[in-house]
């Protein structure tokens, strides 16, 4: 297993399973297009952000899309992890945790002091994930419908 910058062909990749991977990780609540996740990604992607995929024997295991983001109360640059996805047939092997570690070295490589990410609160196999690796609540986001 590698952890690396993907090359054109497994971008091509990532791009065909985004949309899969954004569904599973808002729970099933989202069910994007793929012009949808075009319209999410580009302006991460031409702000500085970037991937890191787990290549493994030649395929895509799973992917993490990093980079910067501002706060919006305080304009301090953070680091910030928008996408953790890791392939079915791989999961189970610590792949997630690999990608997360990667991930956060990256960012603090790369000078940032703070790095935050959201995740769906019934998501509870990602949230045990980021605890461990050290996150913790910072604010949460309530809905009602109306």
């Amino acid at each position: 297993m590698e952890i690396r910058m993907p090359t054109t062909e497994e971008m091509e990749t990532i791009r065909k399973l985004s949309p899969q991977a954004m569904k599973e990780g808002t729970m099933g609540s989202v069910l994007p297009t793929d012009e949808k996740v075009k319209q999410m990604v580009e302006p991460l992607l031409e702000k500085g952000g970037y991937y890191l995929a787990a290549i493994d024997d030649g395929n895509v295991a799973g992917w993490v899309l990093l980079g910067p983001s501002k706060d919006s109360f305080t304009d301090a640059m953070l680091g910030f992890i928008y996408e953790l996805y890791v392939c079915a047939d791989y999961r189970g092997r610590g792949i997630s945790r690999q990608l997360m570690q990667s991930g956060i070295e990256q960012l603090k490589q790369a000078g940032y002091e703070e790095i935050r990410l959201n995740v769906f609160i019934e998501n509870d196999a990602a949230i045990h994930l980021y605890r461990q690796l050290g996150f913790t609540e910072r604010n949460i986001t309530m809905s009602v419908k109306s």
